[in-house]
């Protein structure tokens, strides 16, 4: 069948490779460049997989600045765009979201459109009965950075917003294209779906804000944090994964989507959900702090990306930490090979690592990689296990 999918990023372009093996897709993005980019056979995001499907050649895909041409004749349209959170309205901005459905239902009313996008809960029934379309399903996705499409071919769940025929088709389409074997499928209601969404995200952020707490206790103590945390994960009931201390959970989701949960609460007695969206700001105060104790006169911040291998540095929680250091007066220079801009928020960003390695008192990464480990006693890190 013909598909088409809205928006090129992460969950958009895992999608359409996905569903492209076996169907004809269309993606559509109004920049000019990712579609330029999908249809020469490269990624516009970091991601291996993308980049290996993308060059085969094998896929039945085609990407578009022309909605026209993606929504005709399409059974399904899959909406991808960005959502972010705004903080003057606590809520998702859907305005993206809403405008693919006014052009879906102009070119193609008879389309089952599939949100992707996280949403806050109530979304999709208020927009059903506010718009009067019934056409409209949200489905939940559950992607890592980098690893989009591994986990679109190796879901760990396929969860669709609704009980119904098309539901169960659509459903079908994702569990067919994967390459695991018997992947749980779960129908829910709309808003259901999208608790799960939020959720989940917010039980991962939850986790990494314990471990971050767990070091700075340790920290604070003069204790080794590293034994603390094997210690603790040994317990099968706990684990080891998440567990790597960090400057804070950040990215694309984790931040927003605990937001927007706490925001979904209203009047509902919480205090885990506020505390989980504090510890975050906490966190990078403390350890703000611990590097201004050591009186640098200039900080290097290594790498403004979240993850290894990702190019995504949106919420990163180093930034947290940089503005902080600035606050008080003491010189920042980034290095960051995916900037394209000479400055970041005022701070040079220095090319010549070499350069920037010698002329800093104080590296302060997220993660340590071999590059800097020539100059290991000046790096400020919370990287425990070498891992995301």
């Amino acid at each position: 069948m013909k598909i088409a999918v809205a928006g090129l990023g992460y969950v958009g372009m895992s999608n359409a490779i996905l569903l492209s093996r076996q169907h004809e897709v269309f993606a559509v993005d109004v920049v000019e460049d990712k579609v330029a980019m999908v249809n020469a056979g490269h990624s516009p995001i970091i991601d291996a997989e993308c980049e290996e499907y993308l060059a085969s050649g094998k896929l039945n895909l085609t990407a578009t600045t022309d909605p026209k041409l993606a929504y005709t004749g399409a059974e399904f349209v899959i909406i991808a765009t960005p959502t972010n959170y705004d903080p003057e309205t606590n809520r998702f901005n859907t305005a993206s979201i809403e405008a693919v459905i006014d052009q879906v239902r102009e070119i193609n009313p008879d389309a089952v459109m599939i949100i992707k996008s996280t949403i806050p809960v109530g979304y999709t029934r208020e927009l059903i009965e506010r718009i009067g379309c019934t056409n409209i399903v949200f489905s939940p996705e559950f992607l890592r950075e980098g690893k989009a499409l591994f986990d679109n071919l190796y879901p760990s769940r396929i969860i669709v917003g609704e009980i119904s025929d098309r539901a169960k088709v659509f459903a079908g389409l994702l569990k067919d294209a994967a390459l695991k074997e018997d992947v749980e499928v779960l129908f829910t209601g709309s808003d259901e779906a999208e608790a799960i969404k939020l959720f989940a995200n917010t039980y991962l952020a939850m986790r990494v804000a314990y471990f971050n707490e767990l070091d700075s206790y340790a920290l604070s103590h003069g204790m080794n944090p590293k034994q603390i945390i094997q210690g603790v994960g040994l317990d099968p009931r706990i684990g080891d994964q998440y567990n790597n201390p960090s400057f804070g959970y950040g990215g694309y989701c984790l931040p927003k989507d605990s937001k927007q949960l706490l925001a979904n609460y209203n009047d509902i007695p919480q205090n885990l959900i506020a505390a989980i969206v504090d510890a975050n700001q906490t966190r990078k105060d403390f350890l703000a702090e611990c590097i201004l104790a050591k009186n640098p006169k200039r900080v290097g911040i290594f790498r403004l990306v979240m993850k290894q291998d990702s190019d995504n540095f949106r919420d990163s929680s180093v930034q947290g930490i940089m503005k902080r250091i600035k606050a008080k007066g003491v010189e920042v220079v980034i290095y960051e090979p995916s900037l394209t801009e000479e400055t970041f928020f005022g701070s040079p960003n220095e090319t010549d690592l070499e350069h920037f390695k010698q002329s800093c008192d104080i590296i302060v990464a997220n993660r340590r990689t071999p590059e800097i480990e020539d100059v290991a006693e000046k790096i400020f890190t919370r990287d425990l296990f070498g891992n995301n």
